[in-house]
């Protein structure tokens, strides 16, 4: 017994020691570590399944549907209590593939009751509004089905409506109506998106969300009932609108549409001006500051008159009214391009910059700039109306600022008419999206003021490299562009919203795509998903199908995460095989390399590399087989990329030794 114990204590000990060696053994000719590859970034990206209703290619496919609402609107205007009184027949029309059991409405002036959401959420920021009086008075609410008008079952929570039907609304193009008598009071200051402003020739009201209107019924989400708090915007179906606004006779009234019945409500001079507007170039004065409020400038002989005017596939009205308005007017084509403003807005700042007088040439820029570079404007005309709201944009219609001048009025009315293509012809959903809405309208600013101004235009410096990156260092930027806009702090809404994804597009036009290739997939997204509702993913799928890329990494790292971008040149060594540069990617973002070598005769050589030199590593060493020497090396020279630390983004010569040296880092945050 102790023999065998002895003998399998050695077997024991042999075998620990065979194992040491063997280990040893296995240290010795295991390579190191290599540093971790970057897989997940260049991962596919994780985009709901393609089907027949949105293609793998981002195309709408043959199933794609959308619902559609048309619209009949008699609203009056009291402008001694600042009401309006409105009924309205919806038709709705189900082109779905389901069965509708209940319709969901938006009520968005209830947001300036006390006690809404919004109010709540908001009661000090620039979408405040609540006010006693605030929110909508509804006095009938009827379904009417096969001609038969029944008392709606309906129930309202804060913004939202919901009707339940007695009987599911068949799919396949199968209609509805229902009839809706409401009012409410105009807030003075409406979540700077509608109001009303007193100026020395009277009021100027600017009505939006005004009248009960359609939430969306979608192929992704069903109906989408999301509440109105102020910051998200909208999401709507497209349809007709007939609209018809009764006001005191001394009121001019503009809306989103054609005006039907010009010879009611306005004098033979007015009218005659008009038409010649409509084939001039040239700013024409339908009403002078000199003859607003004269008896000559409005038809005489009724109290009220009644403005008809009527839009087609459009997703939404909005309109202004006011016996204070100067009315300009000049033409593109076949738009007819106006301006409406109290004299408030004339003249020039204490700085001499021009007022109001300048907006309808401003205008008319925007519309044909956007016109020829993107997407023909679709609509007879676009009106720009200067009030209480800072800036806010309706089909055919926005609202600007009266206090605006020079660039910044040049610039407020190219963002806000520019919107006419993102959402208004291109049907995002905001609520859910800003980028997708302000950051591709941020993307066709910046041309268009470059285009206008040139190198002094003060608008595009809000998209320049060193801008961007030093904003995507501040605490505001901690969140991603994906974030939903309501969800955003709102410090952080103009960067994350407007100019981190306008920028993106900028980065992907000039640096990653170039001109030909962004541009063909760009342009051919708005064709694709005009007058429908594209999400992101359907974006994303385009962009790539048109360029031939897989931009993964780019749509990941710019839309998805907060990661930083930190290019540096680590350092440069010589020998017999050449000089051979070692590039470090130094946190999360990837993208490709622009490098600029200098030679001891004075010469320089610009080096691109692609985005794949990161794939398996964060290191990269670039080989220069030139027998000059080289004596500096400048990454990112034209200053296109978001560095966050520019100051290892170079590398000169010392000497004639090889030289290297160490360079700060900034820490990953993927």
């Amino acid at each position: 017994m102790k023999r065998l114990m002895k003998q399998s204590m050695l077997e024991t000990i042999s075998l620990v020691a065979i194992a040491v060696v063997s280990a040893t053994a296995a240290r010795a000719q295991t390579p190191q570590p290599l540093p971790p590859t970057n897989q997940e970034i260049f991962a596919p990206l994780n985009l709901p399944n393609a089907n027949e209703d949105r293609l793998g290619n981002g195309k709408p496919g043959r199933g794609y549907w959308q619902q559609r609402s048309d619209y009949s609107i008699q609203v009056s205007l009291d402008s001694t209590s600042h009401s309006v009184i409105g009924s309205e027949t919806i038709t709705y029309t189900n082109n779905s593939p389901d069965s509708l059991s209940e319709l969901w409405l938006q009520l968005d002036q209830n947001l300036f009751t006390p006690e809404s959401r919004g109010a709540l959420v908001n009661s000090s920021n620039r979408w405040r509004g609540a006010f006693a009086d605030g929110g909508d008075r509804l006095a009938r609410v009827d379904v009417v089905r096969d001609g038969i008008r029944r008392s709606a079952d309906y129930m309202v929570n804060d913004t939202r409506m919901r009707i339940d039907l007695a009987q599911p609304l068949a799919p396949g193009g199968s209609t509805i109506g229902i009839e809706i008598d409401w009012s409410f009071v105009i807030p003075e200051y409406g979540a700077d998106r509608m109001g009303r402003l007193q100026g020395a020739d009277g009021w100027v009201y600017e009505v939006a969300q005004w009248y009960p209107r359609m939430y969306v019924y979608d192929d992704v989400n069903g109906w989408n009932p999301m509440p109105y708090l102020g910051q998200g915007e909208f999401y709507l179906d497209y349809g007709s609108f007939d609209v018809a606004i009764t006001a005191p006779s001394d009121f001019i009234v503009v809306a989103t549409g054609n005006l039907l019945n010009p010879e009611d409500v306005l004098t033979k001079n007015q009218q005659n001006r008009l038409n010649t507007a409509r084939h001039s170039a040239e700013t024409i004065h339908i009403v002078s500051a000199e003859e607003v409020g004269t008896p000559e400038s409005r038809p005489t002989g009724k109290e009220n008159l009644t403005w008809r005017y009527h839009a087609d596939n459009v997703r939404d009205v909005s309109w202004a009214a006011s016996k204070a308005f100067i009315w300009d007017a000049t033409s593109w084509e076949d738009v007819l391009i106006m301006s409406m403003y109290p004299k408030e807005g004339v003249g020039p700042d204490e700085r001499g910059q021009a007022g109001w007088e300048d907006a309808t040439q401003y205008a008319r820029h925007t519309i044909s700039y956007y016109s020829e570079h993107f997407f023909r404007y679709p609509y007879p005309v676009a009106i720009n109306v200067a009030g209480i709201v800072g800036g806010m944009e309706y089909p055919m219609i926005v609202f600007c600022s009266v206090q605006s001048r020079g660039q910044a009025l040049f610039g407020v009315t190219d963002h806000e008419f520019g919107h006419s293509w993102f959402p208004m012809i291109v049907g995002n959903d905001e609520r859910r999206y800003a980028w997708m809405d302000e950051g591709f309208n941020t993307f066709l600013n910046h041309y268009s003021n470059l285009d206008f101004y040139g190198d002094t235009a003060s608008r595009a410096q809000r998209t320049s490299a060193p801008y961007i990156a030093n904003m995507m260092q501040q605490p505001i930027s901690d969140q991603p562009i994906m974030t939903q806009p309501d969800k955003i702090r709102g410090e952080g809404l103009g960067f994350l919203g407007y100019r981190k994804p306008g920028f993106g597009l900028l980065l992907l036009r000039e640096v990653v795509l170039g001109h030909e290739r962004f541009d063909k997939a760009f342009h051919t997204y708005i064709k694709r998903w005009a007058f429908k509702h594209p999400k992101p993913a359907d974006f994303f799928r385009t962009i790539d199908d048109l360029s031939g890329e897989d931009l993964s990494w780019f749509w990941r790292g710019w839309f998805y995460t907060t990661d930083l971008l930190d290019q540096s040149v680590d350092s440069v060594t010589v020998s017999k095989d050449g000089t051979r540069i070692h590039l470090n990617n130094r946190a999360g973002l990837v993208m490709p390399v622009h490098m600029r070598i200098q030679f001891d005769d004075g010469s320089t050589l610009d080096r691109k590399l692609p985005v794949e030199i990161w794939q398996t590593s964060d290191l990269f060493s670039v080989l220069v087989d030139d027998p000059r020497g080289v004596v500096a090396v400048t990454l990112d020279p034209d200053t296109m990329l978001p560095d966050a630390n520019r100051e290892n983004n170079g590398w000169k010569r010392k000497d004639n030794v090889s030289s290297s040296r160490p360079s700060p880092s900034t820490p990953r945050t993927s």
